[in-house]
């Protein structure tokens, strides 16, 4: 039922239109007087009313890194990305610098050989990744190198911490091994430096040993709210963790049915010293997003990760869906919802496109 003021309005509206001789746009049956669709009618109005906008600038590359010379390996779960050998990804860094991609991930595939239930590889200064971090900014210094802080890459168990005895992940000694590792990258010349654990106070702990070890410009960007998902499983197998996880990781990972934890996971890293946070998976998470960002207004990235890459690429390549636009559908997405940045396998493909067009 319409209210009293709004029939006295279109009444005064009516009566000086007859008055005048003439019928109200809104009166003529089947003319409304806003028709969005104006907007929309041609490619120019529609780019001059766009309201969210994707550029290389927004997007980061994750490149996964393996021993030897001129080597890759093709990751059969993920069709198109590949291991690279640091000779191979320093060129990989050198080509992202020319297309304007801010900045890559850095993710090792440690041999076997290499892991072990202490994860004692993450703290060798010459291991996989801190002679790849070495490489490229001796190479591309004006690129910015992000490496994960966690031990899964090189634990025999495949968890992203040290196990008890009885196989449960120690939160305080996995921090002291995270410090380590953690000050070993920065050494090397990682530039952020990126805690994906989940471990509770390892921002807090890492700042700390950062500033007492005069690293006072490394940035951090917390895995701040990173749920215990079924998105991970071709990223598990792209480092080589997946066939070594003993069990699951819902031990310190976050339940994917709960919202207002990720809030008080993000309000507690910022707290203890983080410079950006992190949503981890991205599409199914779109909410968290939002009210991270709504919430805090800091930096705020997503991790478009493995699992969705793979679903978009294997329905692509049944012609289930197109794949230019379903990309950068889910990009705009990732920006809709507040996000500052994106974690992209697509990155490359995405910012060359960007760049043709304009």
């Amino acid at each position: 039922m319409a209210s009293p003021s709004k029939d006295k309005t279109v009444s005064l509206r009516t009566e000086r239109a007859k008055r005048a001789g003439t019928t109200p746009p809104a009166l003529k049956s089947g003319y409304p007087a806003t028709r969005l669709r104006r907007n929309r009618r041609a490619d120019w109005s529609r780019r001059l009313v766009r309201e969210t906008a994707l550029t290389p600038d927004d997007l980061i590359w994750p490149l996964f890194v393996i021993d030897g010379e001129r080597a890759r390996s093709e990751i059969e779960s993920m069709p198109g990305v590949a291991r690279l050998s640091i000779d191979l990804a320093v060129r990989a860094a050198e080509d992202a610098a020319v297309i304007g991609l801010p900045a890559i991930a850095l993710f090792p595939n440690t041999e076997p050989g290499l892991r072990d239930e202490a994860a004692s590889q993450a703290f060798n200064p010459g291991n996989l990744v801190c002679r790849a971090v070495r490489a490229i900014k001796q190479a591309v210094p004006e690129i910015g190198i992000i490496c994960d802080v966690a031990l899964d890459p090189y634990t025999s168990h495949g968890h992203d911490g040290l196990l008890d005895e009885d196989g449960t992940v120690d939160n305080d000694r996995t921090l002291q091994a995270l410090i380590t590792q953690a000050l070993v990258q920065a050494e090397a010349g990682c530039d952020i430096l990126a805690p994906s654990d989940m471990m509770d106070g390892r921002v807090g702990a890492i700042r700390a040993a950062l500033e007492e070890n005069g690293f006072t410009d490394t940035q951090i960007l917390s895995y701040a709210a990173k749920y215990a998902s079924a998105y991970y499983g071709p990223f598990r197998d792209a480092v080589g963790s997946g066939v070594q996880l003993r069990g699951d990781k819902k031990t310190y990972q976050m339940d994917p049915a709960n919202g207002d934890e990720a809030l008080r996971e993000v309000a507690l890293d910022i707290s203890e010293g983080a410079d950006m946070v992190m949503v981890k998976p991205g599409i199914a998470y779109l909410d968290i997003v939002w009210r991270v960002k709504e919430a805090f207004n800091l930096p705020t990235f997503v991790y478009q990760t493995s699992g969705e890459y793979a679903m978009l690429t294997a329905a692509a390549e049944r012609g289930w869906l197109d794949r230019d636009r379903v990309i950068l559908e889910n990009l705009l997405a990732f920006k809709r919802a507040g996000a500052d940045a994106i974690f992209t396998y697509f990155a490359p493909e995405v910012a060359r496109r960007l760049k043709d067009e304009f």
